[in-house]
């Protein structure tokens, strides 16, 4: 199937007998990458559907608005990872747990996913990366996983480049210093 553009998209969505057909052509183009950005945030499956959900009414509710002055792909990005962080804050309160606590909580939720079919090495990286701040951990999963770019990463976060590469710089050293300990358990 040929990948619409995303002008073509706005385009469409700009007027009102194709509005929903334009909408129809960006869940198909967006909706699998936002769930798995969402997904390595959140790990559980149920929540990051529930994100994603989330998202694209938010996309809907204000897509009329959107001021290409960004690329329509990191507009997505930053309701997604904005909805994330949120939601991961609103559970750290609500359960009233601290950021080690959450990891672990997180982790166990990993290892019990019936969703998760990595091997040894891949659930010891996902458990390294929950070890990180929810903002450095978003960073490493759009360099590494999504291979964004950092200026792309940067439009989404709106931080700058010089900050996103020192973040992803320490982010690594994290998870590479994690993946060494062989006596860390969850």
């Amino acid at each position: 199937m040929k990948q619409v553009e995303d002008a073509e998209i706005l385009q469409k969505f700009a007027q009102p007998q194709t509005r929903n057909e334009a909408f129809n052509l960006l869940l198909q183009k967006y909706q699998q990458k936002i769930y798995w950005h969402i997904r390595r945030i959140v790990i559980d499956h149920d929540d990051a559907d529930d994100l994603v959900q989330e998202v694209f009414i938010k996309v809907w509710k204000n897509l009329s608005g959107f001021r290409n002055d960004a690329q329509l792909y990191t507009w997505i990005y930053r309701i997604a990872s904005n909805e994330s962080i949120t939601f991961l804050n609103k559970k750290k309160q609500r359960n009233n747990i601290s950021i080690e606590d959450n990891s672990v909580e997180l982790a166990e939720h990993l290892t019990a996913a019936s969703y998760f079919n990595g091997d040894k090495a891949q659930l010891k990286l996902q458990k390294a990366l929950l070890t990180l701040p929810d903002k450095q951990r978003l960073i490493f999963n759009m360099k590494y996983f999504e291979e964004m770019k950092y200026e792309e990463i940067s439009q989404v976060l709106g931080t700058s480049v010089g900050a996103l590469k020192a973040s992803f710089h320490i982010a690594v050293k994290k998870i590479e210093a994690f993946l060494l300990n062989d006596d860390i358990t969850f």
